[in-house]
């Protein structure tokens, strides 16, 4: 199946403040804004649809870590794997608003199959995204 093929997913997330989340993926990631209300906003991400839902009394997302390639990755998450120049665009943006990584921009199993530039930050809810890279796109499901 070829990217062009792919059908869209739709992910619903919890937030706590449904206008830091307008700011967040509005402002700082640069999504496309949907439909709204007061409570809930439908974000476009590269043709995903992504919703943030105030919750009331919304715990933090991360449930946990899992050990990858020496570094303690955020479980659950979610994000997009970009190419390499939009994935340097995003980590420059991102810097730019003052963003706190989980894990700094790196490159990840380098020189080994499914090498990727990755990055891990968080919303202002604390739900993990991950965006990563690959130079080589056929490498996404390397083993």
């Amino acid at each position: 199946m070829t990217s062009a093929t792919l059908p869209p997913f739709h992910l619903a997330i919890p937030v706590h403040d449904i206008e830091a989340a307008r700011t967040f993926y509005g402002d700082v990631l640069g999504f496309g804004r949907g439909r709204s209300d007061e409570r809930w906003t439908d974000w476009n991400m590269d043709g995903h649809q992504v919703v943030t839902h105030q919750v009331d009394n919304h715990e933090r997302a991360v449930a946990g870590t899992n050990p990858v390639d020496g570094h303690d990755v955020p479980v659950p998450h979610f994000g997009l794997v970009l190419s390499v120049e939009r994935f340097t665009e995003l980590a420059d943006r991102l810097r730019a608003a003052g963003t706190d990584f989980v894990i700094e921009p790196y490159v990840r199993f380098e020189g080994e199959p499914g090498e990727q530039w990755t990055m891990f930050f968080l919303d202002p809810s604390g739900n993990a995204l991950e965006f990563k890279a690959f130079a080589d796109p056929a490498q996404l499901f390397a083993t």
